[in-house]
């Protein structure tokens, strides 16, 4: 069941025509255990929603952000204190300040979409 690689979609949506949506499905079809994020949450494609990160009872490997870069600065010191080791910037959620503070706080982040780089498109889950 799990291959020992764990990601957390900070943003994640009940809604599936959101990325934060197609993400967990994109991840969980590629064999991650996924945690969705979100403080509004409650189960996501028939998981718990967390509402920080924090409150994951595991140590999470890979986070994925979908959230506008005000959020996202505000996550990134959370990331840095659940020890995270990669972190997905999103289009959409970069900016100068994000990047300055995960250089800062010795984050290693990828700018791009984490759908794409776990070998799917989001197009596959769009309309589903």
């Amino acid at each position: 069941m799990n291959n020992g690689k764990t990601i957390a979609i900070i943003g994640a949506s009940s809604n599936r025509e959101k990325y934060g949506n197609m993400a967990v499905r994109a991840y969980l079809d590629q064999g991650y255990t996924v945690y969705p994020v979100n403080p509004r949450g409650k189960i996501i494609e028939g998981l718990k929603c967390y509402k920080s990160i924090l409150d994951i009872p595991d140590s999470v490997e890979t986070a994925s952000v979908y959230l506008p870069p005000k959020l996202t600065l505000q996550v990134l010191d959370e990331l840095s204190q659940k020890g995270v080791k990669t972190i997905f910037l999103n289009p959409g959620t970069e900016d100068e300040q994000i990047l300055e503070k995960v250089k800062q706080l010795g984050l290693n982040a990828i700018q791009a979409c984490s759908i794409l780089s776990v070998g799917k498109s989001p197009a596959e889950y769009s309309g589903s």
